[in-house]
């Protein structure tokens, strides 16, 4: 007998790996992609298995982890936020050549909108780019069956499949039915052609030729994917294309009776035998999906000179932002005023709430780092102090305006060298310590093999505070790894972040400032939320 559960979508992705014999999850945690793992680490059916899932520090290791796990026949899951890709990139883009053995599937969520990122980038590009098939759930439910079909096709097809999530299906309740009974593990077992896996030119040009001889079979695979289907409508005036949450806008806006031939795409590639029945069945086509018009490109090509398109290059559509219910329903209305599309009724913002930007926590270490680095830098006619990705990214806003660059993760040590090189002075590093493990490691090692003249500050929190507190790689290690990678005992500095230590926070960041070389100041104080949930326990 099937159960039926409130999830999110990012949970019930979980719990369908789980059930579909799921061995090995592996993350960095990043909004919206974060609650997979942490599903996964507290479901008592993957304690009860001992599936593996633990943070790993970051989301290349992360990928590569779980390309081992794919290796030896088990069914492995790696999660991350969409800029978490570009991270993962190296390894992601080679597992379509070296292929997949147990099941692998690699979730990337992406954050329309930027609610908490640095950009909207469409993670679809990647997998086109790769040439690997791509999954895209349209609610809760699609995320938790697309878990075990999606095992099933990268076992099928030997190869990785990337699965595509938003954040308003990662964060967003649905009632999802179960299975009854979960699905055992794959037995260990190795690729029948290892060598395939040596990405030496000789093995990869034979590779490469029998990807693109695949992607024929996962064009079939799409258009016969029961997450595809193209419904006819009696309305030919529009032929709607409609992938991921996008399907269920288009649902919403006419009650799910949309008047128009309704093409659903939640598998890719594209299925060209389906987009070109609706196009001859229409007389123009509009397009409704998530991110950037990844769709709607491939219809225009560079001529486009098939049926008029609608969408996203016209602005029928929001070009930037998430889509919203709202949103589609007004593009409908403008095509076909009298298709029966109708506006939902959104009440008028309240004109007495005032805007409350994100602040740092009150008690928080990161507080008192920043008011006495811009105590120390007061002196100074023009420091640059480089930032980096956390919670401490805050200190760009008021009060503090601390911060001159954020760009991704582990930079802030590397663009603070760059600069540093270019003759600025002072230049200011501030980084955090789970992202110091993440990818600030190397930049440091840069730093050390030239001395260069710049102050590196790790705040250090003792956890991955942005994300909800998980934990971080490296505590109870920075000096150590600090010590490893070579900068002097006498230029790296521990210091405890607290108000009392004020004065004695200003004159440290003063004296390193002054000092022509390399130093690293550790600035450490737990964050004031995992402390409490300490004290409580």
């Amino acid at each position: 007998m099937n159960t039926k559960k409130l999830l999110l979508g990012d949970e019930a992705f979980a719990l369908g790996a789980i059930e579909a014999g799921l061995s090995g999850a592996y993350a960095y945690p990043g909004t919206p992609s974060t609650e997979i793992l942490e599903f996964v680490q507290s479901n008592p059916i993957a304690r009860e298995r001992g599936i593996h899932s633990h943070w790993s520090s970051n989301e290349k290791t992360a990928m590569e982890e779980a390309l081992g796990m794919s290796y030896c026949g088990k069914r492995a899951i790696v999660s991350m936020k969409h800029v978490g890709l570009n991270v993962a990139a190296d390894p992601f883009v080679n597992a379509a050549m070296t292929g997949a053995n147990g099941g692998l599937l690699v979730v990337a969520a992406d954050d329309p909108s930027m609610h908490s990122s640095q950009n909207e980038q469409d993670s679809r590009f990647y997998a086109n780019f790769a040439i690997m098939p791509v999954l895209e759930p349209s609610n809760q439910q699609e995320a938790y069956d697309m878990a075990a079909y999606g095992f099933e096709l990268s076992e099928k097809l030997r190869i990785p499949v990337l699965v595509r999530f938003v954040t308003r299906l990662s964060h967003s309740r649905s009632t999802v039915v179960t299975k009854e009974e979960p699905a055992a593990e794959n037995a260990l077992r190795y690729p029948e052609n290892p060598r395939q896996w040596v990405l030496m030119p000789g093995n990869s040009k034979v590779r490469y030729r029998q990807l693109l001889k695949d992607r024929v079979e996962m064009e079939a695979l799409a258009a016969a994917s029961p997450f595809n289907s193209l419904v006819e409508g009696s309305d030919r005036r529009l032929g709607v294309i409609a992938s991921g949450i996008g399907y269920n806008y288009v649902q919403e806006t006419f009650g799910g009776k949309c008047p128009f031939s309704l093409l659903k795409i939640s598998q890719y590639p594209v299925p060209r035998d389906l987009v070109k029945t609706l196009a001859e069945s229409c007389e123009a086509i509009f397009v409704v999906e998530e991110g950037q018009p990844m769709i709607e490109d491939s219809l225009r090509g560079l001529l486009d000179c098939g049926p008029k398109i609608y969408g996203k290059r016209d602005s029928i559509l929001p070009t930037d932002g998430e889509l919203t219910p709202d949103t589609v329903a007004a593009a409908f209305v403008r095509l076909a005023p009298d298709s029966g599309a109708k506006l939902p009724d959104t009440p008028a913002a309240a004109s007495n709430v005032v805007a409350r930007p994100p602040a740092l926590c009150q008690g928080c270490g990161h507080r008192d780092v920043y008011g006495a680095l811009n105590a120390a830098l007061a002196e100074f006619e023009s420091p640059k102090v480089f930032g980096d990705i956390g919670c401490y990214t805050l200190g760009f806003l008021s009060p503090f305006n601390a911060l001159d660059t954020t760009v991704d993760m582990g930079a802030s040590i590397t663009m603070a060298k760059g600069a540093a090189d270019a003759g600025q002075h002072p230049a200011v590093a501030i980084i955090g310590d789970s992202t110091f493990t993440h990818s600030g490691m190397t930049g440091l090692l840069d730093a050390v093999n030239e001395d260069s003249p710049i102050t590196v500050i790790i705040s250090d929190n003792l956890t991955t505070g942005m994300t909800g507190g998980q934990d971080s790689q490296g505590t109870g290690k920075i000096e150590d790894i600090c010590l490893g990678l070579g900068v002097k005992p006498e230029r790296l500095h521990t210091i405890d972040a607290h108000p009392r230590k004020a004065g004695e926070l200003k004159a440290l960041f003063e004296s390193e400032l002054a000092f022509k070389g390399l130093s690293v100041i550790v600035a450490r104080r737990e964050c004031i939320q995992t402390a409490r949930r300490h004290a409580k326990k």
